[in-house]
């Protein structure tokens, strides 16, 4: 299995990508193609004894910044590492891609130039977040922060094929993001969005309050991007509190200092759930070949495991899943508008 990954997306590249990458040529036994300056991406190499095998370079001279205008990766840079890499993905070259450079800038790539699938209105980006007996995968978190009532019924069932597929989730649960329980909650778009949700066919389990989410109200929790930008955020923000806080419980005093030698172990354990990179990074689901978009800030082990989630996608054939999920709902190529 060959993938694909942007040698110059993300805060820490390439070091961290190159690292990463070897990680997973080593532990995975997949094979990389990495997407960059080729004299940069070697050089790196080199300087950090960082092993090469299993991976090969296809130099693209262009780099995309954080400040770039994401439609520069059709327009300004198409030599850009990530406007190569999609077009690779596009042509065959690989089986998935894996990238930590702007958000914006991989949904326009994704969406322009590998596609949405026939019957998607909108991609959308997801994410699996820790829970207390079990994650949940939150969809959309970023994507589109105004939806119409039928792209929420097209993220469930796309969140759901993937909570099947690569989760491991069997019949998952599907729970509309709301600011309350009972059906009469919410705006035009959720009191809809609820309507259309009863008559899909998935699992559904209602409205789900935000303070639910991680106590296992759902499987795969649906909302408009904006809203599920603002969870995601929140969601991280209240995990970095916590950490900080029982971090200054145990260094208070002795007898705390004490107790945290006697519960390191479960405490690394809550540390490990917490962390974002033991998750990978957040597929786009709804374009042609699995693209997974790792956090910015990935260091090789999250850039490691952004891999293996792609490699699990393309082993389950996610795109497959919600290609047929997309047939199901009646919607045609025509109405992608």
């Amino acid at each position: 299995m060959k993938i694909i990954v942007d040698a110059f997306g993300g805060d820490n590249a390439p070091k961290a990508v190159l690292e990463g990458a070897s990680l997973a040529v080593k532990e995975l036994g997949v094979e990389i193609i990495a997407v960059g300056d080729e004299e940069q991406i070697r050089a790196c190499a080199a300087e950090n004894d960082i092993r090469m095998e299993g991976i090969t370079v296809r130099h693209a001279p262009d780099v995309l910044t954080m400040h770039d205008n994401p439609t520069d990766v059709l327009k300004k840079k198409p030599d850009s590492s990530l406007a190569v890499a999609l077009r690779m993905l596009r042509d065959g070259e690989g089986d998935a891609f894996v990238s930590a450079g702007s958000t914006g800038a991989i949904l326009v790539g994704a969406t322009l130039i590998v596609k949405r699938l026939p019957g998607i209105k909108r991609p959308a980006l997801a994410t699996v977040i820790p829970g207390i007996e079990r994650p949940y995968l939150l969809c959309d978190c970023g994507a589109n922060a105004d939806c119409r009532p039928e792209m929420l019924v097209q993220f469930a069932n796309m969140g759901a094929a993937y909570a099947e597929k690569v989760m491991g989730t069997a019949y998952p649960t599907v729970g509309l993001i709301n600011n309350g329980t009972e059906e009469s909650k919410g705006g035009e778009l959720q009191l809809a969005a609820h309507a259309l949700l009863q008559e899909s066919g998935l699992h559904f389990v209602g409205n789900v309050e935000a303070r639910e989410l991680n106590a296992g109200a759902c499987d795969v929790a649906v909302c408009d991007g904006f809203t599920g930008n603002v969870v995601l955020k929140l969601t991280e923000g209240v995990a970095k509190l916590m950490n900080q806080k029982i971090k200054g419980v145990f260094l208070k005093n002795f007898a705390g200092k004490l107790a945290y030698l006697l519960t390191k172990p479960a405490l690394k354990e809550f540390k490990a759930s917490m962390d974002y990179t033991e998750h990978g990074g957040a597929p786009i689901l709804g374009v042609c070949a699995p693209v997974i978009k790792a956090h910015g800030s990935s260091n090789a082990k999250a850039i490691k495991n952004a891999i293996r989630q792609a490699k699990a996608c393309v082993e389950n054939d996610v795109v497959g899943a919600i290609r047929s999920a997309a047939a199901k709902t009646g919607k045609t190529g025509e109405e992608n508008a």
